[in-house]
C-alpha cells in the first residue's frame, strides 16, 4: 500500500504529542518494516522543518531529523497542475486539496491524517492513523 502521510502525523511522532504519538510511531514502524510504502510531500517537508526547528532551536538537529525522515519516507513533488486543480476542488481547505491532488497524480492508495473532517469529499481513500493501522493488519492477514 502506498500511503501519503500528513504533516500532523509526522509531528505527532517526532514530538511525542499525546494522545496521538503511539499511533504515529506505529505508522513509522510500519514504514520502516516495509509493511507499507510511506510518502511525504515536499511541502510537508518544509512544514516539518519549520515546526521541528521551532521545537529544537537547532538547524543542525532539524536537518538531522529531516535526513532520517528522507531515509524512511519517499518524497513527492507537488506540481503546478496539483495547485491549479486544488483551486476547483470540492475540499474547502486549499492545502488539503493540494495534498489530495498530489496523491491522485502520484498514484497513492490513501492519505493518512487526523484531519478527517476536511477530507470528507476527497476522491482518494483517507484514513485516521488508527484506521490505517487496522487496514495494514487486515492487508497482512489477506496475504
Amino acid at each position: 500500500m502506498r500511503a501519503l502521510i500528513d504533516t500532523c502525523i509526522i509531528i505527532d511522532a517526532l514530538q511525542a504529542r499525546e494522545p496521538f504519538a503511539e499511533d504515529a510511531q506505529q505508522i513509522f514502524l510500519a514504514v520502516a518494516n516495509k509493511r507499507v510504502m510511506g510518502f511525504l510531500t515536499a511541502k510537508s517537508a518544509a512544514d516539518i522543518y519549520y515546526i521541528t526547528h521551532r521545537h529544537t532551536h537547532s538547524d543542525q538537529e532539524t536537518r538531522r531529523v529531516l535526513g532520517t525522515l528522507f531515509n524512511l519516507f519517499e518524497l513527492l513533488d507537488t506540481a503546478g497542475m496539483d495547485c491549479r486543480r486544488a483551486i476547483s476542488s470540492e475540499l474547502t481547505d486549499y492545502e488539503d486539496a493540494m495534498m489530495t491532488e498530489t496523491a491522485l497524480r502520484c498514484g497513492m492508495d490513501c492519505i493518512v491524517t487526523r484531519n478527517l473532517r476536511d477530507y470528507g469529499k476527497a476522491p482518494v481513500q483517507v484514513y485516521s492513523p488508527s484506521a490505517f493501522l487496522t487496514q495494514i493488519e487486515e492487508d497482512i492477514g489477506e496475504e
